[in-house]
């Protein structure tokens, strides 16, 4: 028979790391993708913090069906949240710079639906997003952001305290870094059309019967298919640096250091 004090400490035990690891889960890239199903994510939820538990250390003793248990889960959807959202940001700079970049050579037209967001981007984006995803799970970022959610209960201790003003705010300076990122990826792509539409006015201003809207667009189109080829090797740079300021991001909300 178990006593009613033991079944309450081990709930406690189970129940605030369990909502920070399973908000991680839900909101992250990869583990938190719409094509994998809640079931799936709830029971990798569920092993990570039964993993956990034995090392991680002892917390407050907060009753749960309390106003404090209430801000005590609050607080720790807020952890896991933040962190899961900043590895999305993660992805997005990408997107945003496949779109960017399909603008500006004419490869916008060509669209699908990303199934893991349920919404039309272009094409390039999306194989941008493929590329990210490839390298985030061979660099095993998937696997580091578990670890640092480990840690994150020594440096950041269970409590009905939450995410700082500071914390929260640097992750909104992060978002600049989402933008700034994306336009550095499609600014080459940028000036080498631009350069390319010039050469067409310089072009109908020497022979004004050029037609130039019946060659430009598919020169611009082809153009911008070389670029992106020869871009793509700083693909890799792109995501270090990106994937270094994540990191610096998260540990900065929970504050540990990296």
């Amino acid at each position: 028979m178990f006593e009613l004090i033991e079944i309450q400490q081990t709930l406690n035990q189970f129940l605030w790391p369990f909502i920070r690891i399973s908000a991680l889960i839900m909101t992250m890239s990869v583990l938190g993708a719409r094509t994998i199903p809640n079931p799936v994510k709830l029971s990798l939820a569920i092993l990570i913090t039964v993993l956990l538990m034995p090392g991680l250390p002892a917390g407050q003793s907060i009753t749960v069906l309390s106003g404090t248990g209430f801000v005590t889960v609050l607080a720790q959807l807020g952890i896991g949240i933040g962190m899961g959202l900043a590895t999305r940001m993660l992805f997005e700079t990408f997107v945003i710079g496949g779109q960017m970049v399909a603008m500006q050579t004419g490869l916008g037209f060509a669209s699908l639906v990303d199934p893991s967001n349920g919404v039309q981007v272009p094409i390039l984006g999306q194989f941008f997003l493929m590329l990210v995803t490839l390298i985030f799970l061979a660099v095993d970022g998937q696997l580091l952001m578990i670890r640092i959610v480990a840690e994150s209960f020594h440096s950041f201790p269970i409590s009905d305290n939450g995410l700082s003003q500071q914390s929260i705010w640097s992750f909104v300076e992060f978002a600049r870094w989402m933008f700034a990122g994306a336009v550095m990826m499609a600014i080459s792509a940028a000036l080498a059309l631009l350069i390319v539409n010039l050469t067409f006015g310089v072009m109908t201003k020497a022979a004004p019967q050029l037609n130039i809207f019946a060659i430009g667009f598919p020169i611009s189109m082809v153009t911008g298919l070389l670029i992106i080829w020869l871009t793509l090797g700083g693909f890799n740079t792109h995501f270090d640096n990106q994937f270094g300021r994540t990191m610096q991001l998260v540990c900065s909300l929970i504050e540990l250091e990296c």
